[in-house]
């Protein structure tokens, strides 16, 4: 009960704004940046993974099981799990397309990935001073984080459609 609690002030809190306060703790690098990302992006697994759970487990063949003897970590792992993957599955995918925005995001601000290293970000803030005479400067890695976002959401999108015949829109 208290993780799930310490899960819910991270989630009160704007992603970003934690986010540029671990990557300004930590200093601005790429790998800081992943880091931060991650650990911004963990309450929103812990709680779907927690709900998924606890609707799987009052589920009649998950207490079958249980009645036949089977143990905790087999009902954990080939009882309640492959019923959750699905959630946690397209969480994950729409978690690459926000870490892809993120990312960008940081390195716009100049606190992701430094000079030299390549990312969409950088190439954003470097070409904001050519943003009146060269436009195309913004629009290509502008269009590859949007491509990127985009491909990531219907990606989760599809597996959703996919794994869950039961989801309707």
């Amino acid at each position: 009960m208290i993780i799930m609690r310490l899960m819910d002030l991270m989630l009160s809190l704007p992603s970003i704004l934690l986010i540029i306060i671990v990557v300004a703790i930590l200093g601005p690098s790429l790998f800081n940046a992943m880091l931060a990302i991650g650990i911004v992006g963990i309450p929103g697994f812990a709680r779907i993974v927690r709900a998924s759970v606890l609707a799987e487990r009052e589920k009649e063949y998950v207490i079958a099981s249980k009645v036949n003897g089977s143990g905790h970590l087999r009902l954990m792992f080939k009882v309640i799990f492959p019923n959750c993957a699905v959630p946690i599955i397209v969480q994950a995918t729409m978690g690459f397309a926000s870490a892809v925005l993120e990312a960008a995001g940081l390195s716009f601000l100049g606190l992701g990935a430094q000079p030299p290293t390549p990312e969409w970000g950088a190439m954003l803030l470097d070409a904001m001073q050519y943003r009146n005479t060269a436009p195309w400067l913004i629009i290509f890695p502008g269009g590859m984080i949007f491509l990127t976002v985009m491909g990531f959401n219907l990606l989760g999108d599809g597996i959703m459609d996919a794994l869950d015949p039961k989801h309707t829109r």
